[in-house]
């Protein structure tokens, strides 16, 4: 890249839902300050929250919530996203119009947006990422993949963090048969670095997800780790204004921890027990870790991960309800994960903001 061109500015905008869109995201966000870009962040809560938290000298801008919540019945799920759709999409209609005014106002020249439905222009190059081509949601999966399909179509590109042939981590949800859209195999994403560090934990709990289902797994965790022998890293997964670390007996709380700290916490541990959300599992993979899953109650992508991964002889899982701490030993079992290489070339994959050419009219 020419380094005397002038710097391009390109909005960034993670789904807040979970903290897995946000922290996937981080490296994105690097990838463009290396490569002479200006990237402005925008999103809502939580995720806003924790990028506030790892950029403290970027600009933020606030979306409007999709107010996403999970029923406290998994099988319920489904249909509490059903009922929630009228704001999501009121929200959705918010972000084009916002987008459209943060353009002119903050000569913005691209977007990247992470499963943020209305944050795209037709007037600037837009990308869309994504680990979802398919969308699992039980018997509907063929209409919400289709309709989802249908919102990519309207990108410049679409960019999935997986790779294009097997191994791959996603399995059927990042890789279609027959399809017309613009995607590009990035391989995957982690702000994450394996480190030969002395072990300090037995344990490492790492909570996400929205509420109430993160809550539930807390109280839940908390009342299974009496049993457990071994040193313990409990992170809680709720971003607050002050960290907050709490010793009790061989278990050490924290409420959430930066990006460093949690790199450095992961490589002192010997197991790892998390939701099998695609952004812990991009991290373990690149941190070559053992680990055992427990998916978010009736969220479909999630525990089509942990079936993939239990199916592959990699990491097994269990169901919430049924979870007790000897479960545990079930990991010696399996293989764990492990880093799948892949020569993420960023200025080759941020060229769609510096092609000189005549944008197609998305509709």
């Amino acid at each position: 890249m020419n380094l005397n061109s002038p710097s391009k500015t390109i909005l960034v905008a993670p789904l807040n839902w979970g903290l897995g869109h946000a922290t996937r995201c981080i490296p994105i966000i690097k990838a463009l300050q290396d490569n002479n870009f200006i990237p402005i962040i925008a999103s809502d809560g939580i995720a806003l929250d924790l990028l506030k938290k790892e950029f403290p000298y970027l600009k933020f801008l606030e979306l409007p919530s999709y107010e996403i919540e999970y029923a406290k019945n998994g099988k319920y799920f489904k249909w509490k996203l059903l009922k929630n759709c009228p704001k999501m999409i009121e929200a959705i209609l918010e972000e084009k119009k916002l987008v459209k005014k943060w353009i002119k106002k903050y000569d913005i020249d691209g977007i990247i947006s992470d499963n943020r439905l209305g944050v795209y222009n037709k007037k600037v190059p837009s990308v869309f990422i994504t680990h979802q081509l398919n969308v699992m949601t039980g018997n509907t999966t063929w209409l919400s993949s289709l309709l989802h399909q249908n919102i990519i179509k309207k990108y410049t590109e679409c960019w999935i963090p997986d790779t294009a042939d097997t191994p791959n981590l996603a399995g059927e949800l990042s890789h279609l048969k027959n399809h017309d859209l613009n995607i590009k195999y990035i391989g995957p994403l982690s702000r994450m670095n394996s480190k030969k560090l002395e072990k300090k934990y037995d344990l490492m709990i790492i909570l996400s997800g929205p509420e109430p289902q993160r809550g539930m797994l807390e109280e839940k965790l908390k009342k299974e780790i009496a049993l457990y022998n071994g040193d313990i890293l409990f992170v809680k997964g709720i971003i607050e204004k002050e960290q907050k670390k709490e010793q009790i007996d061989a278990v050490t709380f924290y409420n959430f921890m930066h990006s460093r700290q949690l790199e450095q916490a992961f490589n002192e541990s010997n197991i790892i027990l998390c939701r099998s959300g695609y952004t812990s599992i991009m991290d373990l993979s690149k941190l070559n870790k053992k680990a055992f899953f427990i998916p978010t109650p009736g969220q479909y992508e999630q525990e089509y991960l942990a079936q993939k991964l239990k199916k592959e002889g990699l990491v097994p899982f269990a169901k919430q309800d049924h979870f007790t701490i000897k479960d545990l030993n079930e990991i010696n079992d399996y293989k764990g994960l492990s880093e799948i290489k892949s020569n993420l070339n960023w200025p080759e994959i941020l060229n769609v903001f510096l092609k000189e050419e005549t944008l197609i009219n998305h509709n």
